[in-house]
């Protein structure tokens, strides 16, 4: 019988290594699966490489993360903003590797890793620093950058109801990056907060098929998620 309900936080993220790259679902505090991180931290995984959309904020969630010093290096689209003092201390420092990623090319190398594409040409970042060292390309008249995927160890994701198979649906804009990230990761890790019956899910509203998750986590709903944010 598949089941892949997990007991805990802890029990789902047993297999998380030294040196994985993990992609972490959420926009600012949207879709950021906020236990998940705690239990990241927890775990105590050291010298990790964390794809985000934007790198913390204030002292929890990913910023908390970050402060343990056991991330070696971030790709992310927005790692500064007002309260990201986490991420710009140890950038500052020379304690943490950015790999700064246009938003649109970092969805696109994520769902390239999951759709099995080996690179792709962008007119995003043509003649700035963000393409220098890659290959350019003129096609049909307009300058283009060769991009290529990013593949992950592990997703962390937070959606809103799962099944035991781990098909997943989400609320609103919550869904952001969980979706192409469950498909580029060995292993996905959704935090859900409510378990349905096995057969109850409409399948078009599933949006990441279980076949794409290696484990579920029931988590409380909360009323504010990281940094003052209302959950999604």
């Amino acid at each position: 019988m598949i089941n892949k309900i997990s007991p805990s936080v802890e029990a789902a993220l047993a297999s998380v290594h030294d040196g994985a790259t993990i992609m972490i679902g959420g926009f600012g505090g949207a879709g950021q699966p906020a236990e998940l991180i705690d239990g990241l931290i927890s775990h105590g995984a050291k010298d990790l490489v964390i794809v985000n959309n934007n790198a913390g904020n204030g002292d929890v969630g990913l910023a908390a993360l970050l402060k343990t010093g056991r991330v070696r290096k971030i790709i992310c689209s927005f790692p500064r903003q007002a309260d990201s003092y986490v991420f710009d201390e140890l950038y500052h420092a020379g304690k943490i590797e950015l790999e700064l990623v246009p938003q649109g090319n970092l969805a696109e190398r994520i769902r390239a890793a999951g759709a099995g594409i080996g690179a792709f040409f962008t007119p995003t970042g043509f003649g700035t620093e963000l393409a220098q060292g890659k290959e350019a390309r003129e096609i049909n008249g307009r300058n283009y950058v060769l991009e290529y995927p990013i593949f992950a160890d592990f997703a962390l994701i937070k959606a809103e109801v799962g099944d035991r198979w781990g098909n997943l649906t989400y609320r609103k804009t919550a869904r952001n990056f969980g979706p192409i990230m469950a498909t580029a990761a060995k292993c996905t890790i959704a935090s859900v907060h409510e378990i349905a019956e096995l057969g109850t899910l409409d399948p078009e509203t599933v949006v990441t098929p279980g076949l794409f998750v290696k484990h579920i986590v029931k988590v409380p709903r909360t009323a504010t998620g990281p940094a003052g944010f209302k959950t999604a």
